[in-house]
């Protein structure tokens, strides 16, 4: 496996890994409607344009590549509240690498990589009902710092949670 800056022809990879994590992460979670009309073809572009306007290591996206190509990405930048901090508003992977260490290490490699921007620390947020992805953050180092938010995603009202952690 290896961890790499994403370039703009890994657009569609990242298109791809995006709507299929999204699909079994969140069944039962956001409408099952909204989750079948995510067409990974619709997502390319936005996802071609993000990754052209990195600003490394600031912002930007990794991929995680295996034998099987891309098999997950994170993409960060600076916080919209706070650009002292970095915000992680991106970790995916597809679900046949869920618990094989794709995951551990790319969130490693995203850490490292704010660390070499000069964040002291980080923030995501994650919908306070995803059980696995709350329980991988806290396994990261990652805890709640009680702020949570509303999110209509696909008609639903969600809840997310931000949380947060040290870089140093």
């Amino acid at each position: 496996m290896r961890i790499r800056p994403a370039w703009t022809d890994d657009a569609s990879a990242v298109a791809g890994v995006y709507v299929n994590s999204w699909r079994a992460a969140f069944a039962g979670l956001v409408p099952q409607r909204y989750l079948d009309a995510m067409d990974p073809v619709r997502e390319e572009s936005a996802w071609k344009t993000r990754i052209a306007e990195t600003r490394w290591p600031a912002s930007g996206v990794l991929v995680a590549e295996t034998e099987a190509g891309i098999t997950g990405f994170t993409g960060f930048g600076p916080s919209q509240v706070d650009p002292a901090i970095a915000e992680i508003g991106t970790f995916y992977a597809i679900p046949e690498v869920w618990g094989t260490g794709v995951g551990k290490q790319l969130m490693l490699d995203t850490l490292a990589t704010l660390g070499q921007a000069d964040y002291a620390h980080a923030t995501l947020w994650v919908l306070e009902d995803n059980e696995r992805a709350r329980n991988f953050y806290e396994a990261a180092g990652w805890r709640a710092d009680g702020a949570a938010v509303e999110d209509t995603t696909g008609g639903a009202s969600l809840n997310k949670l931000r949380y947060c952690r040290s870089l140093g």
